[in-house]
């Protein structure tokens, strides 16, 4: 994993067409976020956040970009602790149709911006991120910062892209595990399939999903997938009986997957995220496919 992340961190500097952004804080204005693709999104437009929700579980699933020792946790997003909120004393809350309930607390506090992202009108996950990153830029005054980032984000996607063409690749299905007999498997319209649109790697799970990008399946319905030569990658974190168990899983060695090169294990990525997360999981899935082709 050492080596991928290193990989990763190479290639993003190598496609990165301009300075990466540097932290400042604009006219003193403080932004308190209760999602993690916003706020990792403001980290790319220059302007950490004081405060987020679920802090202790960063490292965890988003681990790119890193957050600054400064920032506040202020609970989880569904059990803010209010009490640390109104002592951050923020400008602007970020949050999202599904905290809709908080919005009576939170309004008091500080202006509060909401942005749709992962919504059953949305469409594709990816261009919705897009479009919320300049609506959030347009709030924070950060237009210039906003173009830049997604200016470089195409370009890390155009080189995953260009380092994969003319190789021999085979479709992907992307899990993660829930537990030995049960996975979330990601495909249209979610944001990872959006990513390997853009790198131009095929989804091996055809059936379109939910509008968060993923369904639920059993382990057994991975049979389904018809192409012989597909590849089943999972994500960590992985609970950490899963594999011993599906070692012993008289069901998961009749499926391709238990054989030689036909199954991979990538660090995390988060998959409700943003722009960020696009890139994070195009560079891992870019630098696995590379060596393996």
């Amino acid at each position: 994993m050492t080596v991928l992340r290193r990989s990763f961190l190479q290639c993003a500097a190598a496609a990165a067409m301009m300075p990466k952004p540097v932290f400042a804080e604009m006219a003193g204005l403080r932004v308190v976020s209760l999602d993690y693709g916003l706020s990792s999104t403001l980290l790319s437009l220059g302007l950490p956040p004081v405060g987020i929700s679920d802090l202790a579980d960063w490292g965890r699933w988003v681990v790119e970009p890193v957050l600054p020792s400064s920032v506040i946790d202020i609970g989880s997003a569904y059990e803010i602790n209010f009490e640390i909120l109104v002592q951050v004393k923020p400008d602007v809350i970020l949050t999202t149709p599904y905290l809709d309930e908080l919005l009576p607390k939170l309004q008091p506090v500080a202006k509060v911006v909401r942005l749709e992202i992962f919504t059953p009108d949305a469409g594709p996950i990816l261009p919705a991120a897009i479009a919320a990153t300049r609506r959030l830029a347009a709030e924070i005054g950060r237009q210039n910062e906003a173009e830049e980032f997604l200016a470089r984000s195409d370009a890390f996607f155009e080189s995953c892209r260009n380092r994969l063409s003319g190789r021999k690749l085979p479709p992907v299905a992307l899990v993660n595990f829930m537990d030995a007999r049960h996975a979330r498997i990601y495909s249209a319209p979610g944001l990872f399939h959006n990513a390997l649109e853009r790198i131009g790697v095929r989804n091996a799970w055809e059936k379109q999903s939910n509008y968060w990008g993923f369904e639920t399946i059993g382990i057994e319905e991975l049979s389904t997938i018809k192409h012989p030569d597909a590849r089943l990658i999972a994500f960590d974190p992985i609970p950490p009986d899963v594999l011993p168990r599906l070692a012993d899983s008289p069901l998961w060695q009749r499926l391709r997957f238990s054989q030689p090169g036909h199954f991979s294990v990538l660090p995390p990525a988060l998959m409700f995220g943003m722009v960020n997360e696009a890139v994070r999981f195009a560079g891992l899935l870019t630098e696995l496919l590379e060596k393996d082709a």
